[in-house]
């Protein structure tokens, strides 16, 4: 069998395979149904500050090849998230996990992330900067450069654990912002996320769901995925963690071929619980197939 294991900004994973933030909850729910230590780990639901709702109902809708989410950040708040939730995940899963983290303002973002790199389950800080900047007219932090950087210092000065700061794909020039986050400090960079999708109902004549708008994720941005992974990792010297419409073994080896080290599955884990576990089953025979005996000398195989 070939060899699995890659190296994640100085962590040794198992494999590559991560279940990506807001599809796998804190973890102890899917150890109901398989031991998730097979996974190279997950990232867990996002986490903010202070503990959020999330939007109104509906929030999630099926699209074609696809799905649309607008779910608004739901979580109990990282003082909870420490106390309630990691000691749960304790008993189930004996890796570092990702701490995926959120915030609408840098002090936001500092605080959380100062907390988490605490807990010793934490072995790597993946930031999200799709959220809006309440003090900066609401617009993402991720959609430029400077407010992209200006995140990635804050909460540098603040951890000793790997900082990877995760991208938008809504923007125009996505190698900019990544090349701003490294040079801010960042130890990698994980893209993309959802893009921004709207459905309306053709018999009520109103957006599918309540937010409008929302996330738009699934097989059908694969395309979008593989191109952003490549630009990027062309473009920075740290690692890249490669998701956006995974759905199989075969997609896992194209992302780290286009330069991803390793590769987040998120919606898949909606349609099917166990699809993380299925695709790292499936890796060797997929790896034989095309004739790879070691993952990690095929990432940015493509130039």
């Amino acid at each position: 069998m070939g060899a699995l294991s890659v190296n994640l900004c100085g962590i040794e994973l198992d494999n590559p395979v991560i279940p990506a933030s807001g599809t796998f909850g804190f973890g102890y729910e899917f150890a109901e149904l398989y031991d998730i230590n097979v996974l190279g780990t997950f990232s867990f639901k996002g986490t903010t500050k202070d503990p959020r709702f999330g939007n109104p109902t509906p929030r999630i809708a099926e699209c074609n090849v696809g799905m649309i989410n607008a779910v608004g950040l739901q979580n109990p708040g990282v003082e909870k998230v420490i106390c309630e939730e990691l000691p749960k995940l304790k008993k189930c899963f004996n890796k570092p996990v990702m701490a995926n983290v959120s915030g609408f303002s840098i002090e936001d973002y500092a605080y959380t992330c100062e907390k988490l790199d605490k807990c010793e389950q934490v072995g790597w800080l993946e930031v999200n900067v799709s959220c809006p900047n309440v003090h900066g007219g609401g617009m993402s932090f991720g959609t430029s450069p400077e407010a992209a950087a200006e995140v990635t210092a804050a909460v540098k000065k603040v951890t000793t654990k790997p900082v990877i700061i995760k991208l938008s794909p809504n923007v125009t020039d996505i190698v900019s912002i990544a090349k701003a986050c490294e040079a801010a400090g960042a130890d990698g960079i994980s893209l993309i996320n959802t893009l921004l999708g709207m459905r309306i109902d053709l018999k009520t004549k109103k957006p599918v769901i309540a937010n409008k708008m929302g996330g738009f994720s699934g097989p059908a941005i694969f395309p979008v995925a593989v191109r952003m992974v490549y630009q990027v990792a062309n473009a920075v010297n740290i690692p890249v963690v490669g998701m956006g419409g995974v759905n199989s073994a075969d997609d896992v080896i194209e992302l780290m071929l286009a330069g991803a080290t390793a590769v987040e599955v998120g919606a898949a884990n909606l349609i099917n619980p166990y699809a993380a576990r299925d695709i790292i089953n499936d890796l060797p025979r997929v790896m034989e197939k095309y004739g790879i005996n070691n993952l990690k000398d095929i990432i940015g195989g493509v130039k």
